[in-house]
């Protein structure tokens, strides 16, 4: 596994595997690496004959109360686990590299960013859109690989490739889970075991919510009480929001057609968890994508 820093060798060395006609699989990261990347990075190694992960920490998607300084890094841990995992460029730059001067051009993602986690984190997505901006382009990937548990980020970054025309091929991998169905997280370890063992509700109010749409129903407020109603009977935690959207549009819906989006976030003492499930009525009624 190769280690760049700089995005000028990136450039160099992707240019020289493209004209080797290698495919080029790109999983974005901040590093702290999960089980939930290392499945994105196990897909990318399957389908693609390059796999680039990249550990960027990146300043222009943290609000003035997300601490930048403090988010966690283990550099030696996530350089061995991708190593372990196959992967072949492990791109790393620093803030100077990625930003050496103030920016004379912003990318403002406009759609899908007021609602669900962008409501109470303005600005966060167009540092996203941003940083995934400058990756693209650098990278210049034929797949991007984003986890489907932060379904709000993957609707942005497709409007994004859609939008600029990146000749990218987006790929939504499902969310891992633990065995009582709870979404695998780096936050889970916050959890009081008692709210550990509460937890597992979160999924399994989605899972009731999905078996109601099985069932024909279609009023969208119906749906959310049935998730808020298990959520606050059942567990201590204090919810945040329970919300229903077209997706990727992330558009208010009045009854519930084609591909929609069931979406939480709960708060517990230290650590707020989210989820969520989408579903093609078109394909598979009830089907999780």
């Amino acid at each position: 596994m190769r280690v760049i820093t700089t995005i000028q060798d990136m450039q160099t060395e992707i240019s020289k595997q493209k004209s080797l006609s290698k495919s080029i699989g790109f999983v974005p990261t901040m590093g702290f690496l999960h089980e939930g990347h290392l499945t994105l990075i196990k897909k990318s190694r399957k389908e693609n004959d390059i796999v680039v992960l990249s550990i960027f920490v990146n300043p222009l998607q943290f609000g003035p109360t997300e601490d930048f300084s403090t988010y966690p890094r283990d550099f030696a841990r996530d350089q061995s686990l991708a190593e372990c995992e196959g992967v072949d460029i492990l791109f790393y730059p620093g803030v100077e590299e990625m930003y050496p001067n103030p920016s004379s051009v912003k990318v403002i993602a406009q759609e899908r960013t007021d609602v669900l986690c962008g409501k109470s984190r303005p600005g966060h997505f167009d540092g996203v859109a941003t940083v995934l901006t400058k990756l693209f382009n650098i990278v210049m990937p034929t797949r991007a690989y984003f986890g489907k548990k932060d379904a709000q980020q993957v609707a942005v970054v497709e409007g994004l490739i859609s939008d600029f025309n990146f000749p990218i091929e987006l790929i939504p991998v499902d969310i891992v889970r633990e065995e009582d169905g709870l979404a695998k997280s780096s936050r889970n370890v916050n959890l009081l075991p008692e709210e550990r063992s509460q937890a597992s509700v979160l999924y399994k109010s989605l899972s009731a919510a999905k078996e109601a749409v099985n069932s024909g129903a279609r009023d969208p407020e119906v749906i959310k009480t049935i998730v808020s109603k298990r959520i606050t009977s059942e567990t201590d935690g204090e919810i945040d929001y329970v919300d229903i959207y077209s997706y990727p549009q992330l558009k208010s819906v009045e009854y519930l057609t084609d591909t929609f989006i069931i979406a939480l976030a709960v708060r517990f003492s230290k650590v707020r968890l989210i989820d969520n499930i989408i579903i093609d009525l078109r394909q598979d009624i009830g089907g999780e994508k």
